[in-house]
């Protein structure tokens, strides 16, 4: 049985995730693991594979314990890998809530890791994994701390997974979006005591087109996807530019 494997496919991107692989990929199945069952369910009404929904808290121990109790029990070919969960929090050190600096570092790196573990028994060469995480990885993000700094990791530990997998023929993408105007990232990244730090979000992106970009550099075995101009542009600056220089401009940048 090939099946694709998306987390946080509840909302945003891995929402949007299970609609373009259903468009494109002949699977299967397609399952989707959030916390919301009932937009999981919603999104499996949508697509034209059977979708299997798995309501899992991903900062949790027990529900990885339930994702591999299924794997054992199906013993599917996992063709794709999307590790779409994860949130962000804008404010300084004072303004995010230990709960958020912790919840954050579970899901963006831990989940992100143990779910690409559990999953990689399952993958046979040809097989992708897209672990989105974001053009604040490649620098030091003040007032955006935890979160870039959690994405930083997911990014190394891309980079180097693909070279340990280069002999079983699976890909793995570290996907670097730029903000994404049409999710619900966003929002949830200022539900704190003080977002005033980041107050807009010029030439944002669209999922839509993340999505695609990430899929398509995926399926050609690109080892980074940065699907849009901004990101691409921040990629080549950060690898040029001191990181101290970089969060200057990012000081000035973030007050537009």
């Amino acid at each position: 049985m090939d099946i694709a494997i998306i987390t946080g496919a509840s909302s945003g991107l891995g929402t949007e995730f299970a609609r373009q692989i259903d468009r494109n990929e002949r699977l299967d199945a397609i399952w989707g693991i959030a916390r919301r069952e009932d937009r999981l369910e919603e999104i499996g009404r949508e697509l034209k594979h059977p979708f299997r929904a798995m309501r899992c808290d991903l900062t949790k121990k027990e529900s990885f314990m339930q994702i591999d109790e299924l794997l054992k029990k199906e013993n599917p070919n996992v063709k794709i890998l999307v590790n779409a969960a994860g949130f962000g929090k804008i404010g300084a050190w004072s303004d995010i809530s230990l709960q958020d600096c912790e919840d954050m570092i579970d899901l963006n790196c831990k989940a992100a890791v143990k779910m690409t573990q559990l999953v990689l028994p399952y993958m046979e060469k040809g097989g992708r994994i897209l672990e989105i995480v974001s053009t604040a990885g490649f620098q030091s993000f003040p007032y955006l701390n935890v979160y870039a700094s959690t994405k930083a990791f997911l990014y190394r530990y891309s980079r180097a997974l693909r070279v340990e997998l280069f002999g079983r023929g699976i890909h793995v993408t570290a996907v670097c979006p730029y903000w994404v105007k049409d999710t619900e990232f966003i929002g949830v990244s200022k539900q704190t005591n003080n977002s005033r730090y980041i107050c807009h979000f010029p030439l944002a992106s669209r999922k839509k087109n993340v999505v695609a970009g990430a899929l398509f550099a995926a399926k050609v075995g690109l080892p980074v996807a940065t699907p849009g101009i901004v990101c691409t542009l921040h990629r080549i600056a950060a690898k040029f530019i001191p990181n101290e220089i970089m969060m200057g401009l990012w000081a000035l940048l973030r007050r537009i």
